[in-house]
């Protein structure tokens, strides 16, 4: 069975905000290589929209190489969006998703093939919910905001990680990687 996987950037202070980090060449490079082993990734609207600022590195590569390589790891991965307000997509690798979240994800994890990547923080949230979520992968950047989206806003219930390993950047960003387990009653 595929694997769901929450690939997420935030903040010191757990908030998140695309413009706060501090991504270089080994960050891109880590999701680069993520995109290319996985199978789909799964967005809402907003972040979806985030995303197309890539693809004009497509056509106009912008000569780093590892944004490059990003910009086409990003365009070649199968993306579903979920949206109540899109009607349609021009982005040839993205499809609207036919259904609700839990039921297109389920369809997904028992499809023979790579894993399933989670980009956005509200799906994140609502599989997390769910218990849907097989894996997070945060990458923490060395920034405080004080303010901001947190990622795990609206969780009411205790939720229990295991750390199964951490990649430390040269930037000073640190890629943890957690499995939520199960509560001992």
């Amino acid at each position: 069975m595929r694997k769901v996987i929450a690939a997420f950037n935030m903040t010191l202070d757990g908030f998140c905000d695309h413009t706060s980090g501090i991504p270089d060449e080994e960050i891109h490079k880590h999701y680069t290589d993520l995109l290319n082993e996985s199978g789909v990734i799964l967005y809402g609207r907003i972040t979806y929209e985030l995303m197309e600022y890539w693809r004009p590195y497509i056509k106009n590569p912008s000569g780093e190489e590892s944004m490059d390589n990003f910009a086409s790891a990003i365009d070649k991965i199968p993306k579903v969006i979920f949206s109540n307000s899109l009607r349609k997509l021009d982005w040839d690798s993205a499809q609207l998703a036919d259904g609700e979240l839990i039921d297109e994800v389920l369809r997904l994890k028992h499809q023979i093939g790579k894993d399933i990547l989670i980009g956005s923080r509200s799906l994140i949230i609502q599989l997390l919910k769910l218990n849907q979520i097989d894996q997070f992968q945060l990458c923490v950047y060395p920034v405080v905001v004080g303010q901001g989206l947190p990622l795990f806003k609206d969780i009411s219930d205790r939720i229990v990680l295991k750390l199964l390993k951490t990649r430390t950047f040269s930037g000073g960003s640190v890629l943890l990687y957690y499995e939520p387990i199960k509560a001992i009653d």
